[in-house]
């Protein structure tokens, strides 16, 4: 039996590599200019009706959705800018990547959300990363201090939701984890240890609370602010309380790893390493690792599949390939991804709205967003060919 599964894990090994080896980056990436170029001209289309909206979020009934800055969204496409502009160092994309990221900055005040990392770290902080220009530095701390008024000492955990508190008291959600990158960029750039101490917390409070014994992750643990108490585990968006949702999987794999790189605490290394293995050995996960929305979904091999899953996921392996000793079967797994993403799921050049990616899932239980391209697709898969390209060339990763 060891032998079997011995052999098994050496041809996915092969094969994740092979097919990595295949990914074409600078036609990828020209693909992917060509079709920012087509999304901007959607933009200024729909823009005239209301300037309001500052970013795509996906197409619905058939048209370009932008919404406004506080959506939790707005801060990827930005992103997906600066992410252009890293590859080809073309003024351009500065240029509008700028002109972008300024129509989030007011939300470095915006104490009523906790998805301040999405917001303003998407798009301020790959700013602040490409140009080290002291304005973003600036907003990266406001942001930073923003985030802090939502953390619990007693719970030690930062508030996501505010709204169905007929639901929960004080939900705290596993997407939340990507929001602490926010607080361990805070606490480098101040050298208050305040911020890298509210994340640790975080991270250390959700592996207790959010996570069952073969490491799959709950979507929501409410609390008790009062006394720290949990009152429920829950799973909003997947499809049951018990499911694994794909993307909540997703969060915490990529949550972890940059936990561990921020840290160096073996214990959130291992604990990325766990989900991973639940992940990528999971009998419902199909051949070609791009993940259905969740992984108990009761109609399966006939269910929506999420592509934004599986580019955080991409993107997650890369880094963590980087920092465990089977660095080379995460990187096989993620290049299988790629390889997969880019020539089964890409939208075709000058159709989809300027989107890259098809295919993802925002919310099956509430009828919402499924089937549909998602900015924070494009934004992870960008982001993981960056990683691609950075490790084939020896670099780091940020």
């Amino acid at each position: 039996m060891k032998n079997k599964i011995y052999a098994v894990v050496v041809a996915l090994l092969l094969s994740g590599i092979a097919q990595a080896q295949k990914l074409n980056i600078k036609n990828t990436f020209k693909d992917a200019e060509r079709q920012t170029d087509v999304m901007l001209a959607e933009i200024s289309k729909v823009k005239n009706d209301s300037e309001a909206l500052v970013s795509p979020r996906t197409v619905e009934k058939g048209r370009l959705r932008l919404v406004r800055s506080s959506d939790w969204t707005s801060g990827f496409f930005p992103g997906e800018l600066w992410r252009l502009y890293a590859y080809s160092k073309n003024i351009k994309w500065r240029r509008l990547a700028e002109k972008f990221t300024a129509n989030i900055e007011k939300e470095q005040f915006n104490g009523r959300t906790h998805d301040m990392g999405f917001k303003v770290y998407c798009s301020v902080g790959n700013g602040y990363l490409l140009t080290k220009n002291d304005h973003y530095r600036q907003v990266l701390i406001q942001s930073a201090k923003t985030l802090s008024t939502r953390f619990n000492k007693t719970a030690g955990v930062i508030r996501s939701w505010d709204h169905n508190k007929d639901k929960w008291a004080y939900p705290v959600i596993i997407d939340n984890m990507l929001n602490l990158e926010l607080l361990f960029e805070a606490a480098k750039l101040t050298g208050d240890s305040t911020y890298y101490n509210m994340a640790v917390s975080h991270a250390n409070k959700t592996m207790e609370n959010h996570f069952r014994k073969d490491y799959s992750s709950y979507h929501v643990v409410d609390y008790d602010s009062n006394t720290g108490k949990v009152l429920k585990k829950t799973t909003h968006q997947g499809y049951s309380d018990e499911s694994a949702w794909a993307r909540g999987q997703a969060w915490g794999l990529y949550g972890y790893t940059m936990c561990y790189r921020e840290t160096k605490d073996p214990k959130y290394l291992q604990q990325a390493q766990h989900i991973a293995g639940f992940i990528f050995n999971h009998p419902n996960l199909p051949e070609d690792l791009i993940p259905y929305w969740d992984f108990n979904a009761p109609g399966i091999p006939n269910e929506p599949r999420d592509v934004s899953a599986a580019a955080v996921m991409a993107s997650a392996l890369l880094e963590l390939s980087s920092y465990s000793t089977n660095g080379q079967y995460y990187k096989s797994l993620a290049g299988k991804i790629l390889s997969n993403l880019t020539k089964a799921y890409r939208a075709a050049v000058g159709k989809n709205y300027g989107f890259i990616l098809l295919h993802s899932t925002g919310s099956k239980p509430s009828d919402s967003e499924v089937d549909v391209p998602l900015a924070y697709a494009d934004y992870y898969y960008l982001e993981a060919l960056l990683r691609v390209q950075r490790l084939s060339e020896g670099k780091k990763l940020f």
